[in-house]
């Protein structure tokens, strides 16, 4: 499956190909918000298919990429599991913690609760 734009929870959301090319830094997020004007408000990226430099926050990477999604105001959703990631990291389980509260950034474990946040 190829990125595409569906409706989810009554939002047009572009839903990454987890077999896609990794997003491994701001020009990929760039290329991500680039797709989603084509009618996206919110861009929903598997978790696998962001490169592991992402879960390692002292590289920067993350924040890179989450402030192009809010300079432009689309929101992004990492969708998956992601645990393995957060047991090594307490910075990135508060981040994650933090973000999830707004409106902006989310880490969802699935579609499902992906849906509920949007409806």
């Amino acid at each position: 499956m190829a990125d595409q734009i569906v409706e989810r929870g009554g939002v047009p959301v572009l839903v990454c190909d987890a077999e896609g090319a990794p997003i491994a830094g701001p020009q990929d997020a760039l290329d991500l918000i680039g797709a989603a004007y084509a009618g996206a408000e919110v861009v929903a990226i598997p978790a696998e298919r962001l490169h592991a430099s992402f879960y390692r926050l002292s590289t920067g990477v993350a924040g890179e990429i989450m402030q192009k999604f809010v300079n432009y105001r689309i929101r992004l959703a990492v969708v998956g599991d992601i645990s393995a990631h957060v047991a090594e990291s307490g910075a990135l389980r508060d981040l994650i913690r933090e973000t999830n509260k707004g409106k902006q950034v989310w880490f969802v474990k699935d579609f499902q609760e992906l849906d509920e946040r949007l409806g």
